[in-house]
């Protein structure tokens, strides 16, 4: 076997071992770094709804208390007023949502489906658990989700759903008495849910990590070309030439010409030697024949 067929043998299966390492590892870290990004996403978006339901409960509520007294207003809920405000954001971005998604609500928009009521009783069950992150298929799409919970830990929210009676008679004229009562202190009701989309974040993952895969095998290839070019200049030809020098050496030419070289790498001194060798050959020769 030929040494430029041993050297680039042994350059390919560097070269597919390297590639498979750096592209398990750049797939994998490019993954990771744009759930990461959905995640934040979704934190922030969080972070919006509960600064919106604090303003709401803390500077809204207080404005609107006489008129309470007259006719419900929903613009005073923490929770309404927040499902508001994001849901204008979602006619910008529709596949961002957030729902307050609640088993016993009020308003029966709040009520939560089968896999929003699985968190909410996770929540239940796992009371020191403060956060909840998983991922679903939607009718858009893979989906990643934050889920916080929702628990009754100020007192003036019981004097609306502790029961029907104490409930406000304009709570009861605007939803009824069948939902929304029976909380309790320091019961879970519901879950803060935002889902938020990651077709975007992971399809410029793949196309980053596309870019970077032909970018390193393209560099592996130039090196490849580079190397095996210094490999046949630097060793494969001179040491040819060599090789068919001594050949002819071997074969008792006596006008075989020297090998003319400057080098004095391995090379050089390779030649040198194969010099001296033939020139005490030729001296032993004439001395057999004299």
């Amino acid at each position: 076997m030929r040494l430029l067929l041993k050297f680039n043998l042994i350059f390919l299966l560097v070269f597919v071992a390297g590639v498979l390492g750096a592209g398990k590892v750049s797939h994998d870290m490019l993954q990771s770094n744009a759930k990461q990004e959905v995640l934040d996403h979704a934190r922030l978006t969080m972070e919006k709804a509960t600064a919106i339901r604090a303003y709401t409960q803390e500077q809204i509520r207080p404005l609107l208390e006489t008129q309470m007294k007259y006719t419900f207003l929903p613009q005073t809920v923490p929770a309404y007023s927040a499902t508001e405000v994001l849901a204008t954001l979602a006619k910008t971005f529709p596949d961002y949502t957030y729902k307050e998604a609640t088993l016993n609500p009020t308003n029966p928009r709040d009520r939560a489906v089968d896999w929003e009521a699985d968190i909410v009783n996770r929540f239940r069950n796992q009371a020191n658990q403060k956060e909840f992150v998983g991922e679903r298929e939607s009718g858009t799409g893979r989906t990643l989700y934050i889920a916080r919970p929702l628990r009754i830990t100020n007192p003036a929210c019981l004097a609306c759903h502790s029961t029907v009676e104490a409930a406000p008679r304009t709570l009861i004229d605007k939803y009824g008495p069948a939902n929304g009562f029976g909380w309790q202190m320091n019961e879970v009701i519901g879950a803060q849910v935002v889902s938020v989309p990651m077709s975007v974040p992971l399809a410029r993952a793949e196309q980053a990590f596309r870019v970077f895969m032909a970018s390193l095998i393209g560099i592996f290839v130039a090196i490849g070309i580079v190397l095996n070019l210094m490999l046949y200049l630097l060793v494969i030809r001179p040491v040819t030439a060599l090789s068919k020098l001594a050949n002819r050496v071997s074969l008792g030419e006596q006008d075989v010409p020297p090998f003319a070289t400057r080098r004095r790498d391995e090379i050089g001194k390779l030649a040198q030697a194969f010099e001296r060798m033939r020139h005490s050959l030729d001296q032993a020769m004439k001395m057999l024949d004299a």
